[in-house]
């Protein structure tokens, strides 16, 4: 009920203010009747409130559209609405004879005000008129005595230019005292235009004593301008005292040119490259550059281009100081130094110079002072590597130079040289300097292109250390030949095979997730959007080297006590030999050699786990004393009852029927594999030497003495003691095969011969002890 009250009473306000509208302004009202439309030509005759207003046609409509309750409501409506105009209008017609009573007072005090006002004007124009003919007055009586006044003004003028001219040398004497030659210059320009008119007559003396102390300033200014121990102000003051002189400025031109080219010579521009130059002083020399090139840009305004050159050469001279500055041994700290320096003096030259584009030429020559400095870390690190492993080779039995030790070193070379390194970029970019800002995603991606370089380098050097950069036969021939010199070179290959498999189980890794810690938000991506670092690759690479130098250790080892047994059985006659004494000296040779294996294998490899246990030494001795009883008895019963091919047939048969034994298994890296590997290819290589010979009963004997000896002590740095015996059993059987007349030597004589060595052996370590 309340609203439908609100929207009747707002109605009748609309109503009301459009009904005064077109009371004020008929034309208005028509126009913003709110049943009018404002873009029709006609109005509407059934708008009330319109000047085109049709009764009969709106009553036509009303009774139309409404029944007779709403016709009688309209009505009472209608009626309403005409009293409240009436007494509105009632109102307004009050409201309105008030203003105009108002305005009448007003008016009326306003033309009693103006009559007053008429009498104070005219009183005030007698005044003016009065003190205008005083002033008329006071002109003409004056008028003479202002004339005479004038000329005198101007006598004045020209005794006081006259008197200037005539004390011009004495003041131009007396700044030539104070060095005042400013204010020497501003006189001596200031009288020109009176010598140039008078100089060669009423002035001529005055003129000449002007000239002569302006040709003394002259050669003061001109030694002020020449003079390196002036700062480049008090020159540039000079040489604009000497361009106001109109004395020529070429020789000046050159020689300003000079003194600025003078900085581009100079070598400590760089505090931190020279120690003995202090921040302070090479600050003072950049502003005094800065100086000289504004002066120098005031003196001569056409001498933009050469300024803009200087400025330019300066700075890559000083990017070509900092690129073999970055090859030296720095931090990241010291390349911040340095970058800051610079660009703080390209910030101070960039302010007198915008022409010259110092921004963008410094940008582009930071990125290569900063693509040198990690380069030159990589290969100061690869450097580091490569001394640290070639120590191998100069060990002379030092704790310092073992191979333990050289291993840690180069581990420790390799992982922390690879994460110190991202910590400095990492400081670097954290320092948010506005030149290095913008190389950002370009450092990101050089850092990761440096490791896949760094690493593939590395596995080249590895390479050359172990010589696999030369041919198979070569290798051999040097092998052979001694050409590495000495034992230790074996011992790097060793190393490089260890190494190379830390890098790639654990420095590749860390490496990979320090990576991606440090430049977490880059884009990593290298150029042609390929990735910079290749983990995948790295890891293969070296994961192949490390087998290739695992067996190259293999080799060089095996290779070289082959040569020692192929000396053994080359060098004796055989079929001539005499009876067996003593166990041959080739077998403690043999043995040292395992034993020198066995030491480097424990520097460097990890320790595995033993597939075979091992029985007593005892029990072994005598298991494998009544094995070759048995097998002595069965081949001398044999010689005797049959013929020689008769026993070739029964040995072969027996070797068919014997349990077949895994001898050449894939090499780990760990002691036993290694030891196991070596002894084994040594043993087939023993084999091949007595296979190749003919031997007499004493030759076949000594080669039964030398086999049963090393049976013990090869069991004990083996893991798989069935393959030795197997293969220890073939030497035997090889002997056997090439023997004329193999008869084995009775157990008790075999046991006594090598007791007396065991006892020899035990003596002789007493007294080295």
């Amino acid at each position: 009920m309340s609203s439908n009250n609100d929207e009747a009473l707002d109605e009748k306000a609309k109503r009301m203010r459009d009904l005064l509208s077109s009371f004020y302004s008929p034309t208005r009202s028509s126009s913003t009747s709110p049943n009018s439309n404002p873009f029709s030509k006609h109005p509407s005759p059934d708008d009330i409130n319109s000047s085109s207003f049709q009764p009969n046609h709106y009553i036509n409509i009303l009774a139309q559209k409404s029944n007779l309750e709403g016709l009688l409501q309209r009505h009472v409506e209608m009626v309403t609405e005409i009293k409240n105009l009436d007494t509105d209008l009632q109102t307004l017609v009050y409201e309105n004879y008030n203003k105009f009573i108002c305005a009448t007072d007003s008016i009326k005090r306003m033309k009693s005000n103006i009559l007053g006002m008429e009498a104070s004007m005219e009183h005030l124009l007698e005044k003016i008129m009065s003190v205008q003919s005083r002033s008329d007055g006071v002109n003409t009586s004056l008028s003479e005595n202002r004339e005479h006044i004038e000329k005198l003004h101007l006598t004045c003028n020209l005794l006081r230019k006259i008197q200037f001219i005539y004390d011009l040398p004495d003041r131009l004497a007396k700044c030539i005292k104070v060095e005042a030659y400013a204010n020497a210059v501003r006189f001596y320009t200031g009288a020109m235009p009176i010598f140039k008119a008078y100089g060669d007559s009423s002035f001529k003396d005055c003129k000449q004593a002007s000239e002569e102390a302006i040709a003394i300033i002259v050669k003061n200014l001109q030694e002020k301008v020449f003079s390196d121990s002036e700062s480049t102000q008090v020159r540039a003051e000079a040489a604009v005292l000497l361009k106001q002189l109109n004395f020529p400025v070429d020789n000046l031109k050159a020689k300003l040119r000079e003194n600025l080219e003078h900085f581009l010579s100079d070598t400590q521009l760089i505090p931190e490259v020279e120690e003995t130059v202090s921040p302070s002083s090479h600050e003072v020399a950049i502003c005094e550059f800065v100086e000289a090139i504004r002066a120098f840009q005031v003196i001569f305004p056409d001498s933009e281009k050469q300024l803009v050159n200087l400025a330019q050469e300066l700075i890559t001279k000083r990017f070509l100081i900092i690129e073999e500055y970055v090859k030296t041994r720095i931090c990241g700290e010291d390349l911040l130094g340095v970058l800051r320096v610079i660009w703080n003096d390209v910030l101070l030259m960039d302010e007198v110079l915008q022409e010259a584009s110092l921004y963008n030429h410094s940008l582009e020559a930071s990125k290569v002072a900063v693509k040198t400095y990690i380069g030159s870390v990589f290969s100061h690190l690869m450097q580091d590597i490569s001394d640290t492993l070639l120590k191998v080779l100069k060990r002379d039995g030092a704790e310092e130079h073992s191979l333990e030790v050289v291993l840690d070193a180069s581990i420790k070379a390799v992982l922390e040289g690879g994460r110190d390194f991202l910590l400095d970029v990492r400081r670097i970019l954290d320092d948010n300097l506005e030149i290095l800002n913008e190389l950002r995603e370009l450092i990101f991606d050089w850092v990761q292109e440096g490791f896949q370089d760094f690493f593939r380098q590395l596995e080249v050097q590895f390479l050359l250390f172990s010589g696999r950069k030369t041919s198979l036969a070569t290798q051999n021939r040097e092998l052979a030949e001694g050409v590495h010199g000495d034992k230790a070179f074996p011992s790097l290959v060793l190393v490089l095979a260890r190494l190379s498999v830390i890098i790639e189980q654990t420095a590749i890794p860390k490496i990979t997730k320090e990576l991606a810690a440090s430049f977490s938000g880059g884009n990593f991506q290298g150029y042609e959007y390929e990735p910079g670092f290749v983990p995948e690759e790295i890891s293969q690479k070296f994961r192949s080297a490390g087998e290739k130098f695992l067996h190259m250790y293999i080799n060089m080892k095996t290779q070289r006590i082959s040569l020692l047994l192929k000396k053994r059985f080359t060098t004796p006659c055989w079929v001539k030999h005499k009876e067996p004494r003593e166990v041959h000296m080739f077998v403690d040779l043999f043995l040292q050699e395992l034993e020198v294996i066995g030491n480097e294998v424990k520097e460097i490899l990890p320790q595995g786990i033993r597939k075979h246990h091992r029985v007593d030494s005892t029990g072994s001795n005598a298991s494998s004393t009544r094995s070759n009883s048995f097998r002595e008895e069965k081949l001398t019963r044999s010689n005797t009852l049959k013929g020689r091919s008769q026993q070739l047939l029964e040995t072969h048969l027996a070797k068919l029927f014997k349990q077949k034994v895994e001898i050449f298994t894939k090499v780990e890296y760990t002691q036993e594999s290694v030891i196991m590997t070596i002894v084994k290819l040594c043993l087939k290589s023993l084999q091949e030497f007595v296979r190749f010979q003919t031997f007499n009963r004493s030759g076949f004997q000594q080669i039964q003495l030398d086999i049963q000896f090393l049976r013990t002590p090869i069991k004990e740095i083996v893991e798989d003691e069935a393959a030795m015996d197997f293969l220890l059993d073939e030497v035997i059987v090889a002997a056997t095969e090439r023997c004329l007349d193999p008869i084995s030597l009775e157990p008790p004589i075999l046991e006594r011969l090598i007791g007396a060595k065991l006892a020899k052996t035990k003596e002789q370590d007493t007294i080295s002890s």
